[in-house]
This record gives C-alpha cells, structure tokens and sequence, in this order.
C-alpha cells in the first residue's frame, strides 16, 4: 500500500478529484492512504507566517528553511520526498512506474517564489515538474501526478493490459479508438477493426500509434532509436 504525505498551507484542498473515480475507490478501499498536512502548524510565530523576503532582492516572498524544515521531519517517516517545481525534471510515465513501487512518499507542494534552495539540499528532495508552465501552486500538480501513480497500483484497474497499451508505455502515442455505432455521422469505423483478424488488427494499431507519433511527438521516436 503507497501511503502519501503532502505539505502544504492549503490542506484541504486535498483529496480534491483524487476522492473520485479510479483513485477515490482506491483511497476508499485502503489501496493507498493521503494526509494533507498544514505547514502553518509548525511556524515559530502566532500569525503561522511561512515565508520571508527573497535575499538578495526580487519579486514575491520564499518559503522559510526553518519552518518547512520542521514540518518534514515532524512528519518523514521514510520514502521519496518529492518537490513539485517548474524546475524540476520533467514527469514521465517512466518516473510515474518509479514512483508507483514506493511504499511512501512525502510531497511538497511550494507556493510564493518557491522555496529556500536549502531545503532541497538538506533532505535530498527530487524535484519534478508536470510542464512547462507556472501554476498559483503545487497542490494542482501534486495531485495530476498522484492520478497518474495511483492507477499503477496493484488492484487499482480492473484490466491491466489496458495500461500495456496505453500512451508513452512503448515511447508511443496510442492508436486511435473506436467503438458502437458503427456508422455515425457519415463516418464508419475502419473495416480492419471489425474483420475478427486479432493478427491484423494488432498490426494496423501498431502502425496507425508509429504514425500518430511520427507526426505529433517524433521526439518519442528518437527515444526509441536511442534505447535500441
């Protein structure tokens, strides 16, 4: 079971559209566990302030060493800490089968400028971004990249060969997807898909994902090649 630990001045935010679906069936039924934890909680002063001006000048304000720093070893109990930073590497489905193997994991979830460099030194925290783009937080990210481990989990999909198939498993895009009615809208579901030919059909969804991707993502492509 993958217990989780996110840090944040915006605890309930959490479990947010985690509490549905797939993954809300899965917190329900003890697959994984989430606590939000209020950083505020170990301030040194009566206001719960986190944050303090960046040194050597700049725009906005840096989350405290001091009192994130105490909210993480009030709270580590082992396992990966993770930093959700535009800054950090970016989120792949190969990092999200790493991260789906812990037992746990302890989130960050940064808010302001950032937070003290220190911080990352001190505890070793990998840093990891969902794009290239800036959001008012890491609760958003923190929770696009829980989706994409708890699915991973054992028990968590009823098919798992579905997840075989899916894009980025192989470095490629998936192939289109069809299903009922057949006609609709002038527009018919290819005939290969309906032949029955399971040899045939896997091989024209194998071409049409190579196509897909030579043309939307050929950086996945060139990653191919390189692991050959």
């Amino acid at each position: 079971m993958l217990k989780v630990k996110v840090l944040t001045i915006f605890p309930e935010i959490f479990p947010g559209f985690l509490a549905t679906s797939l993954t809300g069936k899965a917190l329900k039924e003890g697959l994984w566990q989430l606590e939000a934890i209020n950083i505020r909680n170990y301030a040194f002063d009566k206001h719960g302030s986190v944050d303090d001006t960046p040194c050597g000048g700049g725009a906005g304000m840096i989350m405290r060493p001091d009192v994130l720093g105490e909210a993480i070893e009030q709270n580590y109990r082992g396992g990966k800490i993770i930093y959700m930073s535009p800054k950090g590497q970016p989120l792949t489905q190969k990092t999200v089968h790493r991260l789906a193997k812990e037992s746990d994991l302890m989130i960050v979830c940064g808010r302001f400028e950032g937070v003290d460099e220190r911080v990352i030194e001190e505890y070793n925290i990998e840093e990891i971004s969902i794009g290239d783009y800036i959001l008012t937080g890491g609760e958003q990210a923190a929770m696009i990249m829980l989706d994409a481990v708890v699915r991973l989990l054992p028990g968590v999909l009823g098919n798992s060969e579905s997840i075989q198939n899916e894009s980025f498993e192989q470095n490629l895009l998936e192939y289109p997807q069809y299903t009922r009615p057949i006609k609709w809208k002038n527009r018919s579901v290819p005939e290969i898909l309906l032949s029955g030919h399971h040899e045939n059909v896997a091989k024209w969804q194998h071409e049409q994902a190579l196509q897909i991707t030579k043309i939307r993502r050929p950086d996945l492509l060139e990653k191919n090649l390189d692991s050959q």
